[in-house]
């Protein structure tokens, strides 16, 4: 029987717990990067096979650097009832605290929670060991979205949680202490998948693709491509008054997992970016997700950057694929989330075919061009993660942090490379090869 892609290569899962201690650097780590780098992955436990990639007990790699020394790296798996097998519906339903916890990890109000978008958070000690799910003391009464947004402006935290059932979309705010001041449900809202959304200055934009539930799909996640369904932007604004002024507006067929950033133009429209699938993106992707023939070589296949303009006034959508390269994990200098942004990075992936190589892409949004540092054969990045430098002015003054798996060393590195030019400062030995994952966050040791 042929191995799941999910299970091989760069995605192999890691069969234990480690700590290690006083990691090599070569280079120079910049004084500034005090905090810790925490990145989440699904790693099923040896011997367990799970029916789809997502469907992998989750996994947190950390490593602690400060002032100039790389103190530790440890993982750990988040004990959550489903790493021993818990299922998530039971006879009275949905357990939210049956989750894989393995997509992302965020910083809020010092707490670190390990999101999974069918479940509860589950909070983590800043060692990395699982507290427990978070419910924000009660008010949380749905799912949560693995892509909550933390305003740079008000450290208020704006996130969702989604269901194939009614109530589809809840919409909710957390205050910058953590505490859970609006929530509402979207009115509108229909039973496509929801994995990412966007924040401007002034309202919330929720996007339904072409994916939606599908009952007859036995992966262990619902969803499937259908033509019938279809593609539309959501618009809300900001505020408690917010859900009953949304709009939707039509857009072509197509399935995005990730914003790269959204704002109000000079025009007063949505510009909205992100890489989409089209059709046979997202099934040569599902099949690679689920290890059924006819798949990708990659986990994203045909992922390419597009823009929307919505308009407000006309109701007109402009929508066009803005670059050819196959990229996912798009990330910014958060400062400028909900902002106009010159800068946008991203993961960059071998075509369907298996052409091409991986990699770390700047966009430059004024000039349209785009640079590339090369990571090499059979060296696969993580989602590179943007840290500004001290007393930062410029935009892209600052760092990203990246974890390279490297399959001919069976070996994995830190990356801090300079984000204006994308050249290597430092590199951290890690004491094994780390399983390529989902999405992390750089959490500053004055957050926790």
């Amino acid at each position: 029987m042929t191995a799941k892609p999910y299970l091989t290569g760069h995605y192999e899962p890691v069969a234990d717990e480690l700590t290690a201690t006083d990691l090599t650097v070569d280079g120079t780590l910049p004084p500034e990067l005090t905090g810790r780098l925490i990145r989440n992955s699904h790693n099923p436990k040896p011997g367990v096979t799970p029916t789809h990639w997502f469907k992998g007990s989750g996994m947190v790699h950390g490593i602690r650097l400060r002032e100039g020394r790389a103190e530790w790296y440890r993982n750990r798996w988040i004990q959550t009832p489903a790493l021993d097998g818990a299922p998530y519906m039971t006879e009275h339903g949905p357990d939210l605290t049956a989750s894989t916890a393995g997509t992302h990890v965020i910083e809020h109000a010092g707490r670190l929670l390990a999101l999974c978008e069918a479940n509860f958070p589950f909070q983590l000690t800043p060692d990395l060991e699982t507290v427990g799910p978070y419910d924000f003391d009660g008010k949380l009464h749905s799912a949560m979205t693995a892509h909550p947004k933390s305003d740079p402006v008000t450290g208020e935290l704006h996130f969702f949680g989604s269901s194939p059932f009614p109530p589809y979309l809840v919409y909710y705010v957390a205050d910058a202490d953590g505490h859970i001041t609006h929530s509402a449900e979207v009115p509108g809202a229909g039973a496509a998948l929801k994995h990412d959304f966007a924040l401007t200055r002034n309202h919330v934009v929720f996007v339904e693709g072409t994916v939606t539930f599908d009952p007859t799909e036995h992966s262990g996640i619902p969803y499937s491509w259908q033509d019938e369904q279809p593609a539309r932007i959501g618009v809300m604004p900001r505020g408690a008054q917010g859900t009953a002024a949304i709009r939707w507006f039509p857009i072509e067929p197509g399935n995005m997992l990730h914003v790269a950033n959204a704002y109000e133009d000079t025009h007063g429209r949505i510009v909205l970016e992100g890489p989409t699938v089209d059709r046979e993106g997202f099934q040569l992707s599902w099949n690679w997700w689920v290890g059924a023939p006819g798949r990708g070589s990659e986990p994203n296949t045909r992922s390419y950057n597009r823009r929307w303009t919505v308009d407000l006034t006309t109701g007109r959508v402009d929508e066009r694929v803005i670059d050819d390269l196959a990229i996912e994990f798009p990330t910014l200098n958060e400062d400028f989330l909900g902002v106009e942004n010159r800068y946008q990075y991203a993961v960059s992936f071998p075509d369907q075919h298996g052409f091409g190589g991986y990699g770390v892409v700047k966009y430059d949004r004024a000039t349209g061009g785009r640079r590339i540092h090369q990571a090499g054969d059979a060296r696969l990045p993580s989602e590179a993660v943007f840290v500004p430098a001290a007393g930062a002015s410029r935009e892209d003054d600052g760092y990203l942090l990246t974890v390279i798996s490297d399959l001919k060393q069976d070996a994995s590195q830190l990356l801090v490379l300079d984000a204006a030019g994308l050249d290597t400062i430092a590199t951290v030995h890690l004491p094994r090869r780390v399983t390529a994952g989902i999405h992390g966050s750089w959490i500053p040791d004055t957050n926790l």
